[in-house]
């Protein structure tokens, strides 16, 4: 049987490191990529965990199908996902669930896929691709879309409380002219636009406080790439500016950081910024970003207890849970 120092010969790191990260210990200062390898060893070598989360007595190992929206180049360039998953791999580790992990499910053969317990589908899918899901097992837990709720269960936050939260406190301290940079995303081969809840909110709550503004909308993707160009076109649209943006994702806003420091100006003097996901990296920017925490690790973590208790119990009423957020607010913030 695999041990720690085995895991940590072929990552090369310390056994200390190898314990903290299977621990999923929050304060350890490890790459994401470096924790990553270190989950994917600890599953090649089939790492039994000596103290194991008791979720419920099985005979047979079970097997689950983890299915990923995204590419595993797309995960790395969207961190928010790859820590979902990461909370995912641990809660099975611990409960001795192996894994199949499918990325792009247009991509993969499914009748290929030899006997699975139940499947946990990351992010947003059409109804094709659930179809295709649901042939192989109707145990089936959504994280971060909540599609036929009445049938499958799911783990979802609130973006409602998420966003105007964040909106209510930069009004709180002030700010008047509030902007939004955010980005738009598909699904499936065909590339259907879906909606985006963020931006749908933003709009809604700034009517409501009768300061939206059209002009201080800017959408792209969700990439460091796009936030760093929206937000250099913004200021120098020669146009106003607000004084603060409320930004869909951490790696947006973060490309968003340097735009306004090229530009000559300062984050929080001239303009202040709040992401959203709450991202390892996000403390450490300059100045560190004030953003909305989203408990990514509990919400894989949830699904697969849900999944559990579907394939153990077998209960048949589907479950929808909501994790709630928390506003971190840190430096790149001030009151006007």
């Amino acid at each position: 049987m695999a041990t720690i120092k085995d895991i940590a010969k072929q990552a090369g790191v310390s056994s200390a490191t190898v314990s903290r990260v299977l621990n999923y210990d929050e304060t350890l200062s490890v790459s994401e990529d470096k924790r990553k390898l270190i989950f994917e060893i600890a599953e090649e070598l089939d790492y039994m965990p000596p103290r194991k989360r008791n979720v419920g007595k099985v005979a047979k190992k079970l097997k689950i199908g983890l299915v990923h929206w995204y590419t595993m180049s797309q995960e790395l360039d969207d961190p928010y996902y790859m820590s979902i998953r990461l909370g995912i791999e641990k809660m099975c580790y611990e409960n001795d669930v192996e894994i199949v992990k499918i990325f792009k499910p247009d991509e993969y053969d499914f009748q290929k896929l030899e006997s699975v317990d139940g499947f946990i589908a990351i992010g947003k899918f059409t109804d094709s691709q659930i179809s295709k899901i649901y042939d192989r097992s109707q145990n089936i837990v959504f994280v971060d879309s909540s599609p036929m709720e009445e049938k499958f269960d799911c783990v979802v936050i609130d973006f409602e409380k998420a966003v105007t939260g964040a909106l209510d406190y930069l009004w709180e301290i002030g700010h008047r002219k509030i902007g939004y940079i955010g980005g738009r995303e598909t699904i499936g081969p065909d590339h259907i636009a879906l909606g985006e809840r963020r931006e749908s909110v933003f709009k809604s709550h700034m009517m409501a406080l009768g300061a939206y503004n059209e002009a201080f909308v800017h959408i792209g993707a969700f990439l460091a790439e796009s936030g760093y160009r929206l937000m250099k076109q913004a200021i120098q649209s020669g146009g106003e500016t607000p004084t603060a943006y409320f930004i869909a994702s951490d790696s947006i806003a973060i490309g968003a950081l340097r735009a306004v420091h090229e530009c000559g100006l300062k984050v929080p003097k001239d303009i202040n910024i709040i992401g959203f996901n709450d991202i390892p990296t996000s403390k450490y920017t300059v100045p560190p970003l004030t953003t909305v925490r989203v408990h990514k690790e509990f919400m894989g973590e949830t699904a697969v207890e849900l999944l559990l208790e579907r394939i153990i119990k077998r209960r048949d009423i589907s479950k929808k849970v909501i994790i709630p957020t928390a506003l971190q607010v840190r430096e790149s913030t001030c009151k006007v």
